[in-house]
């Protein structure tokens, strides 16, 4: 009997037309602390970010997920009730209980079984070992990872002072998008393999902190914190991590970056996005650049590079591409895959 193999069959994303640039953001900030003197250029200058993407105020998590999910099964000529499992792996939620998952497929009408995965900005990479092992060990066929992100919804715009702009500055690089990918079993491999690894005594690094859970009837409801980053420590958990994760694979396969069509790589900012490729030996010329015109698209960078390199036909079917994913905790992964 032949061996399984898992293929990616497809791919899609979804933006949302409105958009706010950074000069926009500072307007908003000045705007709503007067008296307040924020400077100018910090956000631009420290990630690189032109503008993000705002999703409508109307719509969940779960909604751009089902506007990327329902894009790829109708450029597949599927439908819903075609998908055995459906893994959502986004960042942000639309409830903590149920799974998001459960609502994705409701709004598509598929019936089928459904989880999430979460890992930060790698779930989407986490999703796809999941779903591997699932299709090459036979128990699933046709499976649907999709994640959806509004983390514009977490941006604070009443600041006590500077010091605590400077602390959040991170919370206003992210951006709001959706994304769908397919894997199907296949006679010839299409996940070629796929690495991780982590370095959790860095989890504190880069946090969305829910403060005041606590036990105590006494104490103030928990509220979610924005997010906060670390940068001396995220870099030291990055190298405590190690970089041979991201070359392994490629050396047990016989590849060397310059065999790879589009390296689509993790972006929370510009500086670090070069910097990280000149430790890995990346060609910066392989790399789909998404943050500055698009933001950190948080668990949809990949899938929304991937679905960009696709449809401006830098990438092509039999062409290689690798996906690789640096997340807080701090983990980080790669998915080499035969497109």
């Amino acid at each position: 009997m032949s061996a399984v193999h898992t293929r990616l069959a497809g791919v899609a994303a979804h933006l949302p037309e409105t958009t706010m640039t950074t000069a926009e953001l500072e307007d908003r900030l000045a705007e709503r602390n007067p008296g307040l003197e924020l400077p100018r250029g910090v956000i631009h200058g420290g990630s690189g970010v032109r503008r993000r993407h705002i999703a409508p105020p109307h719509e969940k998590p779960s909604d751009l997920a089902v506007h990327a999910a329902r894009r790829l099964l109708s450029n597949s000529g599927m439908q819903a009730r075609d998908l055995d499992l459906i893994v959502y792996a986004g960042v942000t939620p639309d409830l903590i209980e149920p799974a998001t998952a459960h609502v994705v497929a409701a709004k598509l009408g598929a019936a089928c079984p459904v989880f999430d995965v979460r890992n930060a900005c790698n779930s989407v990479l986490n999703a796809i070992q999941v779903a591997d092992a699932l299709i090459t060990s036979g128990q699933h066929r046709r499976v649907l990872v999709c994640c959806g992100e509004v983390g514009t919804a977490f941006m604070p715009w009443t600041l006590s002072g500077a010091d605590e702009f400077f602390a959040i500055a991170a919370a206003y690089t992210v951006s709001d998008a959706g994304a769908a990918l397919l894997l199907e079993p296949a006679p010839t491999q299409g996940v070629l393999g796929h690495r991780f690894t982590a370095h959790s005594a860095g989890w504190d690094a880069a946090t969305v902190q829910i403060s005041d859970m606590t036990t105590d009837p006494a104490a103030a409801w928990p509220v979610i914190r924005p997010l906060t980053v670390d940068a001396v420590k995220l870099a030291r958990s990055i190298e405590q991590a190690g970089f041979a994760v991201f070359r392994e694979p490629l050396a047990e396969l016989g590849l060397t970056w310059d065999d790879f069509a589009a390296v689509c790589v993790h972006q929370a900012s510009l500086p670090a996005l070069w910097k990280f490729c000149e430790h890995t030996g990346i060609p910066p010329g392989k790399v789909v650049v998404t943050i500055a015109q698009h933001g950190n698209l948080i668990t949809a960078t990949l899938p929304v590079q991937l679905a960009q390199a696709v449809a401006a036909g830098r990438v092509r079917r039999g062409d290689l591409i690798a996906l690789v994913g640096l997340a807080s905790g701090f983990s980080a992964g790669i998915v080499v895959v035969r497109w």
